[in-house]
């Protein structure tokens, strides 16, 4: 079942997507992200694949993102596939003034893997914590480095 996370950040839409879209920022709010190798395409654009490898304790994830769309300044869609699932992705960046941006991400999760399954019945709110984290981080991420910037 799809559900959406969203966070305020409180700088304006052309910054937020700036640093958003720039993979080297990455590592500073996708908690465990060990590497980024791009696969196909040109990495950000319409059906560009990229691998991206996690460190979650002793559990090593690889996921192949595919840009599905990308309408900016407004969305951008991917799909992430792993050995267990897929999920999609939905990113949009709406502008709140001059300078505030919510961003909203809804995800949709589905999986192969029948233990994940289980988890994914029993414990949604896992996935979802996981997500809001994200944009936790990455609104620390986006303010801080602004701050230091001026």
């Amino acid at each position: 079942k799809p559900y959406t996370v969203s966070v305020e950040i409180d700088l304006p839409r052309e910054r937020v997507l700036e640093l958003f879209l720039d993979p080297a920022n990455l590592p500073h709010w996708q908690t465990g992200l060990q590497s980024i190798e791009p696969l196909s395409g040109v990495p950000g654009q319409e059906g560009a694949q990229t691998k991206l490898v996690f460190q979650n304790g002793k559990q090593r994830i690889e996921l192949i993102e595919t840009i599905t769309k990308r309408a900016l300044p407004d969305e951008i869609q991917g799909v992430y596939a792993w050995a267990g699932g897929r999920n999609t992705l939905v990113n949009r960046f709406i502008p709140l003034g001059r300078d505030a941006t919510r961003w909203e991400s809804t995800c949709a999760y589905s999986f192969t893997h029948p233990m994940l399954r289980i988890m994914g019945a029993l414990a949604p709110r896992v996935f979802r914590r996981q997500n809001q984290r994200f944009l936790d981080n990455f609104k620390a991420f986006a303010e801080r480095r602004v701050a230091s910037e001026s």
